[in-house]
């Protein structure tokens, strides 16, 4: 890489070495809009066992507004509901969590302190949504200010029209009644891996309802989108 080419990187390294708090002071007193966040390679070792993880699994609600580091972002991210092989079911990619015929109808929107993002699992990145906070949009029933102050907030949104994409259309994959059960099956299995990943590294994690009304209006959502529910995730207070 010539010096031209490398000075012309300089912004992008930077904004990839900061942490998200930092990222949105940044954008705050620039005033321009928020970009996409390429995040890190996942790490898949470390922590406890699954057995310990199982064991130390509970939900706690009293999280620190102190900030994630953009690596542990990245993993809380594909723990989720990551790529975890290329080659999965009738040539889609797998994914971290099950979904009725490969569907992978659960869309994960990230509420951070830069902003509203979507993430993007193949390529894993986060995709501007919204810009400036709104981590207390999100709500969570007589816990809203401490879930506001938290560093992630997750919510999880069916896409209903993915299940006509799936990849093998099992019987009554277009039934309204049993879509209802398989995103519900879905995101309890996503919010299950957040949940074995923030005990297995110290985290803390809290599924909970969410503002269905606010939130629908800031996401913009179409007729085929349905909000569901929402996980807090930061470190205990």
């Amino acid at each position: 890489m010539n010096r031209r080419s490398f000075v012309k990187r300089l912004p992008a390294l930077a904004a990839l070495a900061a942490s998200p708090k930092e990222l949105a002071q940044d954008t705050a007193q620039s005033g321009q809009s928020i970009s996409p966040i390429a995040l890190p390679k996942p790490e898949t070792d470390g922590g406890k066992s699954v057995l310990a993880a199982l064991k130390d699994r509970r939900t706690i609600r009293d999280i620190s507004s102190k900030d994630l580091p953009l690596q542990v972002l990245s993993n809380v991210l594909w723990a989720a509901f990551g790529v975890n092989r290329e080659n999965g079911p009738r040539g889609s990619v797998g994914r971290t969590a099950a979904t009725a015929s490969n569907s992978q109808e659960i869309d994960i929107y990230a509420f951070l302190a830069t902003g509203v993002y979507l993430y993007d699992a193949v390529p894993h990145r986060l995709m501007p949504v919204a810009a400036g906070d709104h981590r207390a949009d999100v709500g969570g029933r007589g816990r809203a200010g401490t879930g506001a102050q938290a560093p992630l907030r997750l919510v999880y949104v069916a896409d209903l029209a993915k299940y006509a994409k799936a990849p093998f259309q099992e019987p009554r994959l277009k039934d309204p009644e049993f879509q209802k059960l398989y995103y519900g099956v879905a995101t309890g299995m996503i919010a299950g891996n957040v949940y074995l990943f923030a005990a297995s590294t110290g985290l803390a994690a809290w599924f909970h309802n969410c503002n269905r009304e606010a939130l629908g209006k800031l996401l913009g959502l179409g007729p085929e989108k349905r909000l569901l529910f929402a996980q807090t995730v930061g470190y205990p207070s």
